[in-house]
């Protein structure tokens, strides 16, 4: 087994989960079984954020459901899982990590994702991370989280289930991310993931025909990276939680950026694909000669720093 790396330099703690270093694995990339999890905690992340899991088994939606484009990928996978019942195995076979094990969460309703994350984490979930990007019951075409009401009630209703830390992961389509946050934060939410991906198209030319099965599907990858370091700067200003900055982070030195904007960790996703599981390493360690470098005793030196230049 290879040891996660760890410095007392690189530490820091989220939500009250102590984290080894501040890299996470995002939700949506691997993560499903016992296996994939343990693997990608000896790769040397601070945590993991498994896929998302609801009540019920989902078959997702037919292929295509994944295309890649310029800087990143679009993907309407449909949330694909076996259902909350049968993942709790794969929780529990998790128990003994080195690592936090953070189990994200959907629902069609805040009863269902309330219901979710009590079973989450009764079977050892460290904490859960709510993906609020799922429609509204009742056809009004909006996510849970593109409404500060409905968002703050489902944060409400699984804080009551849980006595563990809730982590809220919110979409960048919507016209203000600082209102969802404060929402969030008021209804007791104890860390902010930023941002979900970004809805988006690709069309075939010669067919004149959506690629993806879906018709759209979410953006992510390093062209939503601007994006994604304006929301954390945002929010970092708005609130009093840690923001976990999520979204296209390829390199040592976009983790920095994050943590500079305010990000306290952040979530590596989609950059997996391309360069595999030992960027987490590699990350990591540039973030630590960065610190070395610009004299900073610790990860928590730099957070926000940007704010106070």
């Amino acid at each position: 087994m290879i040891p996660m790396l760890r410095s007392n330099r690189l530490e820091i703690e989220v939500a009250g989960l102590k984290l080894g270093n501040p890299t996470m694995l995002a939700a949506g990339i691997l993560g499903l079984t016992s296996a994939t999890i343990k693997e990608v905690a000896q790769a040397g992340a601070g945590a993991i954020v498994t896929k998302s899991v609801g009540l019920k088994a989902r078959n997702g939606y037919k292929n295509p459901t994944v295309v890649q484009v310029e800087a990143g990928l679009i993907n309407a996978m449909g949330l694909p899982n076996s259902g909350i019942q049968s993942f709790k195995e794969e929780i529990g076979e998790s128990k003994n990590l080195e690592v936090p094990l953070i189990v994200s969460i959907y629902g069609f309703s805040p009863d269902e994702y309330a219901e979710a994350a009590s079973i989450s984490i009764s079977a050892g979930a460290d904490a859960v991370e709510l993906n609020l990007s799922c429609p509204h019951v009742g056809g009004t075409g909006l996510e849970i989280g593109q409404d500060s009401a409905s968002a703050a009630e489902t944060v409400k209703k699984v804080k009551k289930n849980v006595d563990k830390p809730v982590f809220v992961k919110l979409s960048p389509n919507v016209s203000n991310i600082v209102d969802i946050s404060k929402a969030v934060v008021e209804a007791g939410a104890d860390a902010i993931t930023a941002i979900n991906t970004i809805r988006a198209m690709a069309i075939d030319v010669e067919t004149a025909r959506p690629i993806l099965a879906n018709k759209t599907g979410g953006l992510s990858g390093a062209a939503i990276k601007p994006v994604a370091i304006r929301c954390v700067y945002e929010i970092y200003e708005a609130v009093d939680i840690p923001v976990i900055g999520c979204g296209g982070i390829f390199t040592w030195q976009d983790a920095v950026e994050f943590m500079l904007a305010g990000a306290s960790a952040v979530q590596i996703g989609t950059a997996i694909a391309y360069k595999g599981l030992g960027l987490f390493r590699s990350i990591t360690e540039g973030i630590e000669s960065y610190l070395e470098k610009k004299g900073y005793r610790c990860a928590g030196d730099i957070v926000g720093l940007s704010h106070r230049s």
